[in-house]
């Protein structure tokens, strides 16, 4: 029987230390990867602008496909501990980041419970900075909830919207020389 992919957004636009926001996310991945995460494959780095604020810095965005026998909520846990060891805090909604890690695919379930957890992730179909990285590792993937493509969701999103989205780099996502090399950068 084929699992289902999992699937994470991975976003930052404030430097950590002597990281750059693209290190940040290239460290939270080996990260998961020691927490037993297998990255199964990596999109681009992209560029998009800060919101609500613009005149924030702008955030590298990437969506990671990993795999693991974890359970979504103990999953979406991990995540939120590898963006409090790399400096992440809550404080106000929105605000500028270090890491932000969204579980936005959990093996194409449908699922919320009362601490918060919300599969997929509720905003996801509205953002062309997870949108655009998903669809380069995942073209066909098809939102749970609504059965539209990724094409039709991106295609329903404002031009403006897909096209402040820069990609910044092709990696060697799906290759394990390319994770190798991004794990031992950490």
């Amino acid at each position: 029987m084929k699992v289902m992919p999992v699937y994470i957004a991975l976003g930052a636009n404030l430097p950590l230390e002597t990281r750059t926001p693209a290190q940040t996310i290239a460290r939270a991945l080996a990260m998961l990867e020691d927490e037993g995460v297998r990255v199964i494959a990596r999109s681009s780095d992209w560029l998009s602008p800060a919101w609500p604020d613009p005149s924030d810095p702008e955030y590298v965005n990437a969506v990671a496909q990993v795999e693991t026998s974890m359970q979504a909520r103990a999953l979406l846990d991990l995540l939120h501990k590898i963006e409090a060891r790399l400096g992440r805090t809550r404080v106000i909604r929105w605000a500028s980041r270090t890491l932000d890690l969204d579980l936005v695919d959990f093996r194409g379930t449908v699922m919320t419970d009362d601490q918060g957890l919300q599969i997929p992730h509720p905003r996801t179909c509205e953002r062309a900075f997870v949108l655009m990285p998903l669809r380069e590792i995942a073209p066909t993937w098809t939102d749970p909830v609504s059965r539209q493509s990724i094409d039709t969701l991106l295609s329903e999103l404002p031009d403006a919207d897909r096209q402040s989205i820069k990609k910044l780099q092709t990696t060697a996502s799906d290759t394990l020389q390319g994770l190798a090399f991004t794990h031992r950068q950490g």
